[in-house]
């Protein structure tokens, strides 16, 4: 789809607003600043673009995976300590980006055949779900008048309407949450007009130490996982395939520097946005472009303090009921994936791997060993990839002369 400069510049905007109640929810509960998030998460997809060329249309935000890392780590070496943990997490995808780069897309296909990467997409977007509800039942009207209008605009908007479904959707709810009491404003009004990022203000380095960077690397084997599967969801909305340009080497060492930089800027680490993904699948604007205006407009909220503090005061039930169309839009691609690779769920090798795969990362099954724990995505994707691996490849029967 062909935008004006005005029309790309609202759905960037726009998909800023599907990014940023994660965005920076992730450092509020970890205690870290969550203006400092908002600028590593537009700097991050701007090194991201950088190294992929441009070509691949994805916005990086804080990573969820990291939420009970980043707490028990503060609790044993600090903030700083963390923060040097962090740096462990990008060394992972260094190294990833180095295998795939090795190996090629050979490599890939065998551990993440279409078997493997459709259950996975499917849990990125189920995994999200108790979230949106979780979001959405603290009013469940405002929830629902976000999510209705946001279902209208898109199913009867025309035009220029049509491509700002979220945005309307918010600024309903929004409306309605003021007329019904429920906005605070005290944090717009006590907000400076231009403020500097608290992390960045007061700039400190993280204090290395072995210790937080052997924990946090096990834990950042589920983002790289995960990243995988967001650009064969990428790839599949936008109708390309990034997997083979600007290459998967390329994508993991863009996500791996902007994990570094976050890092020695006082932010949570950063991670592909399936939220985003899913924006594009419903707007059905795909250009990259579009991705950098909202990684800009990112980095301007973080510092005008009156916009920060006004994204801020959105009920989370308004931005709930907004989720609720987003993640189930990332479910439903990962079906569509299955389909149009063919996946004959009639064979029961295929059936095991995906039934096993979805079970885990539905049921919440968590592997604990010591410190060390692994549970969501991550583990449902490391089972899926080991049950491809060992079970049989079934035998084609041989087509008859």
């Amino acid at each position: 789809m062909s935008l004006s400069t005005g029309r790309k510049t609202i759905v960037g905007v726009q998909f800023l607003f599907v990014a940023f109640g994660a965005t920076v929810l992730v450092p509020l509960l970890v205690g870290l600043d969550p203006a400092t998030a908002l600028f590593t998460a537009g700097l991050g997809t701007f090194i991201f673009h950088l190294v992929t060329k441009g070509k691949v249309p994805i916005f990086l935000g804080s990573s969820f995976a990291f939420i009970a890392p980043i707490i028990q780590a503060s609790k044993q070496w600090g903030m700083a300590g963390t923060l040097a943990g962090i740096v462990g997490v990008s060394l992972v995808y260094f190294i990833t980006s180095a295998l795939i780069k090795w190996q090629g897309k050979k490599f890939l296909d065998r551990i993440f055949p279409p078997v493997v990467i459709g259950p996975i997409i499917i849990l990125i977007g189920l995994s999200l779900s108790s979230s949106a509800v979780d979001m959405a039942k603290e009013n469940w009207t405002l929830a629902f008048i976000s999510l209705i209008t946001a279902i209208c605009i898109l199913s009867l908007g025309k035009g220029m309407l049509k491509l700002v479904p979220i945005v309307c959707g918010i600024a309903a709810g929004y409306i309605a949450a003021a007329c019904m009491g429920a906005v605070d404003f005290s944090g717009i009004e006590k907000a400076a007009w231009f403020a500097l990022p608290g992390s960045i203000a007061h700039f400190h380095l993280p204090e290395f130490s072995w210790q937080p960077i052997v924990f946090m690397i096990p834990v950042a084997i589920a983002p790289v996982i995960e990243h995988i599967g967001d650009v064969y969801v990428v790839s599949s909305v936008a109708g390309k395939d990034f997997v083979k340009d600007p290459g998967l080497h390329r994508t993991m060492l863009g996500d791996g520097i902007a994990c570094l930089a976050a890092a020695f800027l006082g932010g949570p680490p950063v991670t592909t946005y399936s939220e985003v993904t899913g924006a594009m699948q419903i707007t059905k604007v795909k250009d990259p472009m579009v991705i950098r205006i909202a990684a800009g407009t990112a980095i301007v909220f973080s510092v005008i303090g009156k916009l920060s503090a006004l994204l801020q005061s959105i009920p989370r039930a308004v931005l709930g009921g907004i989720m609720l169309l987003l993640f189930g839009s990332i479910a439903s691609i990962g079906v569509q994936n299955l389909i149009q690779h063919k996946v004959d769920l009639n064979e029961t090798r295929n059936i095991i791997i995906v039934s096993v795969t979805l079970t885990m990362g539905i049921g919440g099954a968590v592997l604990q060993f010591g410190n060390f724990t692994m549970s969501g995505i991550g583990l449902s994707a490391i089972i899926g990839v080991v049950t491809n691996l060992l079970l049989p490849q079934t035998k084609k029967p041989e087509k008859k002369e």
